[in-house]
């Protein structure tokens, strides 16, 4: 015996199962338009960069709303090529060193169960809380006599024990979420520890390895207050400090001060464009559909 429902009825019915729909999509615009305008105010200072890069400088003759003669000097009258070198030495060197000592660390943070290992964590988190200018002084000392004052080895060593321990956490923190069954059928195929770890652990764990070697770069490509107490040659110079010798006692010409933050601005904008595809790969996911 059918029922056939009233015409009244049915539309109340469609409108029941439409109100959810139409309150969910309310509250994604509500969210999208809230972080349009906040992305908007965030990028509002890098246009003002950009903006005052390409205007003429106070000494300059040119006459036009916009020019590349700040980028021109800048590349020209500086040392801004050796500088731009110096950082990329120091930072890719510093990722490398960070995210091949931070890994297999996290790994055992992430796996150990031991006293050893939640001393190491405690160790781990005290070294992190201190900020670096309290160690400045003593390691300037130490490295006077190790003659690794004005080196950008010394620059860099710095940089690595700054960084360790940040990428210790992060690499821990993202083999938290790879099951430990991954690892134990490996090692019931034959395969050992270490071999687990490289081909299950590291395998899945791209994501994390990018965000900590992202971090990473960037603490080490804006850091300017160690730099500046541990390089004194010019020709040794990073990017900021490089960036501050524009700045003169009484004049400061702005369009090539910006065209240089420009400049500074370029590789880590790049790395993370370049980089950011590889965040939804490489997971767990991603890694078991191909096999």
């Amino acid at each position: 015996m059918s029922v056939v429902s009233d015409p009244a009825t049915r539309g109340v019915r469609r409108t029941l199962m439409r109100a959810p729909t139409t309150v969910k999509s309310r509250g994604r615009w509500w969210r999208f338009t809230f972080m349009l305008v906040f992305t908007v105010f965030a990028l509002v200072p890098v246009g003002g960069v950009f903006f005052l890069s390409l205007r003429p400088g106070a000494r300059s003759q040119n006459t036009s709303s916009f020019t590349f003669e700040n980028f021109s000097y800048v590349f020209t009258n500086g040392q801004t090529l050796q500088w731009l070198g110096n950082s990329l030495a120091v930072t890719l060197t510093t990722v490398v060193v960070s995210v091949a000592v931070g890994a297999p660390a996290g790994y055992v943070l992430s796996r150990g169960r031991s006293k050893a290992v939640s001393g190491y964590s405690l160790l781990l988190f005290v070294v992190q809380a201190l900020p670096v200018i309290t160690a400045v002084i003593p390691l300037f000392i130490l490295f006077a006599k190790l003659g690794l004052v004005d080196s950008l080895l010394g620059l860099g060593i710095i940089y690595v024990g700054a960084s360790v321990s940040v990428a210790t956490w992060m690499m821990a923190a993202y083999m938290d979420s790879i099951p430990i069954a991954l690892e134990q059928a490996a090692w019931i195929d034959g395969c050992s520890q270490f071999g687990a770890f490289f081909r299950i652990v590291l395998r899945n764990s791209l994501p994390g390895i990018l965000s900590t070697a992202i971090y990473t770069f960037l603490v080490s490509w804006n850091d300017y207050l160690v730099a500046l107490v541990f390089i004194r040659s010019q020709d040794k110079y990073t990017l900021p400090i490089g960036l501050s010798s524009f700045f003169q006692q009484n004049v400061v010409d702005w369009g090539q001060v910006m065209a240089l933050a420009v400049v500074m601005l370029a590789p880590p904008v790049l790395l993370f464009t370049v980089l950011n595809k590889y965040f939804s790969i490489g997971g767990i996911g991603g890694s078991l559909a191909g096999q």
